[in-house]
Order: structure tokens, then C-alpha cells, then sequence
């Protein structure tokens, strides 16, 4: 198997972007910050550029059903491409002023310039897949490829939308929770392997293994992420400490709290969730109460529970050992992660 290295998918990243005017390089240089390439005097540089996990699990998938991956790397940088214009209007969405330990492209160039170059990054993404017929893609297979991954970034945005719209109320129930990330976060990882799979070639149920697989880790992923919003530490994330209380999000942790803490401490939680703005004493008020309802533990078992799904899909999976051996340990590494 071809090795799978993160300059590989970078490359496959660059190749989307188009020879630029000089009046017009600024656009797609803002673009190159937000991905970690330039600093802020869009100098180049080599910044965080995430973990790329969505790109790698594509190829994986791929080689894991007997596959090219050399050939999936359009698709791949397709997948990181969309992943990254997500959290550009997620910056704008949510007002957060850093991600990766730096600031955001809104924070610098103000709202309409980042809502613009996230605009260009979801079409470089659609370019990208596009880029499948030129390494020898069926072209049917290119268009049910491309179909599929529009129907994703429809997922995405259900998500976003039920994000965003939980934002104003308290009585969020686990289900809705669980019906909102699976959209936001692990309908691309999902598709990340599906499609790698169907690139691949895969038979229905080497394909259904490879996306069950990536459900579940999703679901696993995000959980860990809420989790990491309240008890990550800022020098390792690069987000401020217990920046979800901050941002007053509804994550798992808080639902649970909500739902089980006694009659007093519900109270505190819910005016402090409704209260603008926040203050230093209101972050250890909540950190209190989600001690005393068990909130951080109960979360870790529900993520535990969809990462011990992830691992039995993919042993279901039926292909090449190595690249399953992979995806496997990834696996392994992502339960219990610090940033």
C-alpha cells in the first residue's frame, strides 16, 4: 500500500487551487491562512492545519477494499476542502475568535471577506472531486461520487441549522442531541469512508461496514470534542478554557446536567444559560454542578459506547489487513484524546 502521509493530502489540497490574478490572490491567500499555509501578513508558513483525519480515513477506506489511493486524493482533498469552509462559517456563526490556537479568518478580515472565502473553499471543494475523471474515474462513478457528497454537505447543514437553533432553548433531550451531531460531524466522517470505499470499488457490505464505522466514530469524535470544550486544556486545543460554557453551548455534558441535577442546582444552570454576559463565577458554578451530577463521566461511557461500535464494524470489514490495521489503531487513539 501506497504510504498515507499528510503532505500527500496537502499536495492533493494545493492542486484545487487555481493559477490566481494578482488582483484576486489575496482571496485565495486568506483561504491558504485559514488551512495553516500563510501567517497573518499571509506570509507562507507551516501552521496547525487540523488533524486531516476526515482526508486519511477516505484513502484508508480505499485501500482497505482493495483500492488506489493515489487515485481517492482528489476526493480527499474534496472531503478536507469541505471540512475546512464548515469551520470558517462556523467562526462567523458561533463568534469565535480563534480556532487552531490562532485567530479566525472573520477576526482578521472582518464577517463578509470570511463569509467569501469560505464561499471559495466549498467550491474548491466541488472542483476537487471533479478532478476524479482526470486520474481515470469512471465518469458514472464520479457523478454518483458527487452526488453523494452534495447529499452530505445537505446533512451538514441540518446540522448547523439544529446547532444553531438549540442555541435559544433548554429542553434539549439526548436524542436531539445525537440527531444534531450526526448530521454535524459524522455524516462527513461517514462519507469520508463511504465514498472512499465506493472509489474503491467495494462490495455492499465491505461499503456498509466502512460507513457504519465512520457513524460511529463521528458520534464518538464530537462527544470527545464537547467534552474537550469544557476540560481541554487552552495550551493544548488552542480554544480558551471551557470555552463551550463560555459560548453557552448545549453539549451532551450540560444536557445530562440538566436533566439530573436536583431542583437548586437545575436553576443555577438554566439562569446561568440564560444570562449575557457570562462571568468568571458563572463558569465555576457550572463546573460545580456538572461534578455533582456526574456529567463528565456519564459522557465519557456514552463516547466510549460509540467508539466499542466503531471498532465492531470494522471488524465486520473484509479487505487488506494493513490499511484496516489502521484504521483500526486510529481508532484506538482517538478514545480518550486531549485535543
Amino acid at each position: 500500500m501506497k504510504h498515507i502521509s499528510d503532505e500527500s493530502i496537502r499536495q492533493a489540497m494545493q492542486s484545487a487551487f487555481p493559477p490566481a490574478d494578482a488582483r484576486v490572490t489575496m482571496f485565495y491567500e486568506m483561504q491558504e491562512y485559514h488551512l495553516g499555509w500563510r501567517n497573518a501578513q499571509l506570509e507562507p508558513t507551516q501552521a496547525d492545519s487540523g488533524k486531516l483525519l476526515r482526508p486519511r480515513f477516505c484513502l484508508l477506506a480505499c485501500a482497505a477494499v482493495g483500492g488506489d489511493p493515489q487515485q481517492a486524493e482528489p476526493l480527499a482533498a474534496a472531503i478536507q476542502l469541505l471540512h475546512d469552509f464548515s469551520l470558517i462559517h462556523d467562526d462567523i456563526e458561533d463568534h469565535s475568535p480563534t480556532r487552531r490556537g490562532r485567530e479566525t479568518v472573520w477576526k482578521l478580515w472582518e464577517v463578509p471577506q470570511a463569509i467569501n472565502v469560505g464561499d471559495g473553499m466549498f467550491t474548491l471543494a466541488q472542483l476537487s472531486l471533479f478532478r476524479l475523471a482526470e486520474v481515470g474515474v469512471e465518469s458514472s462513478v464520479v457523478v454518483e461520487i458527487a452526488r453523494r457528497f452534495n447529499q452530505t454537505i445537505i446533512r451538514l447543514c441540518e446540522g448547523q441549522y439544529l446547532d444553531m437553533s438549540f442555541e435559544q432553548r433548554l429542553d434539549i433531550s439526548e436524542g436531539d442531541y445525537l440527531a444534531m451531531i450526526s448530521r454535524k460531524t459524522a455524516a462527513l466522517i461517514a462519507a469520508a469512508a463511504g465514498l472512499g470505499a465506493i472509489l474503491g470499488n467495494a462490495n455492499r457490505e465491505q461499503a456498509a461496514a466502512l460507513y457504519n464505522w465512520g457513524e460511529a466514530l463521528g458520534l464518538a469524535f464530537q462527544i470527545e470534542d464537547d467534552m474537550l470544550g469544557i476540560w481541554g486544556a487552552e495550551a493544548v486545543t488552542g480554544k480558551p478554557d471551557a470555552h463551550d460554557i463560555w459560548g453557552r453551548k448545549k453539549s451532551l455534558p450540560i444536557i445530562h446536567a440538566l436533566a439530573h441535577a436536583d431542583a437548586e442546582d437545575g436553576g443555577k444552570l438554566a439562569a446561568i444559560y440564560q444570562k449575557e454576559p457570562l462571568e468568571a463565577s458563572d463558569i465555576q458554578i457550572v463546573l460545580t454542578i456538572l461534578e455533582r451530577t456526574g456529567s463528565q463521566g456519564y459522557t465519557a461511557g456514552v463516547a466510549k459506547f460509540y467508539h466499542e461500535q466503531a471498532l465492531a464494524a470494522l471488524a465486520d470489514l473484509q479487505g487488506e489487513a494493513e490499511p484496516i490495521a489502521e484504521l483500526h489503531a486510529l481508532t484506538k487513539q482517538l478514545l480518550g484524546r486531549v485535543k
